[in-house]
């Protein structure tokens, strides 16, 4: 019998989201934007979000949306309200 994944949380994860909404040009939420932006969190959204970045090459969106596939849509909700206050704060 194989032992489940451990289920991702979203402090694990957060500054990946950060660091991509603060790249130029992912100032509204990138290819994740109807996921962090508009706070669409259901299965499709974000699967949208997959193939959006897929198709236009940008790895880390797609990546992150391959994240946002295994977090509950709770979890997704969290970090579409946490991670603008933390994008727009002073960096040390």
């Amino acid at each position: 019998m194989t032992k489940p994944s451990a289920k991702i949380t979203v402090p694990e994860v957060m500054d990946q989201f950060v660091e991509y909404l603060r790249k130029p040009g992912n100032g509204v939420g990138g290819s994740l934007h109807i996921v962090l932006e508009d706070g669409n969190v259901q299965n499709h959204n974000v699967q949208h979000c997959l193939e959006y970045a897929q198709q236009h090459n940008d790895e880390d969106g797609a990546k992150l949306a391959e994240i946002l596939l295994q977090m509950s849509k709770t979890q997704r909700l969290k970090i579409s309200y946490e991670v603008w206050p933390l994008v727009n704060a002073p960096t040390r």
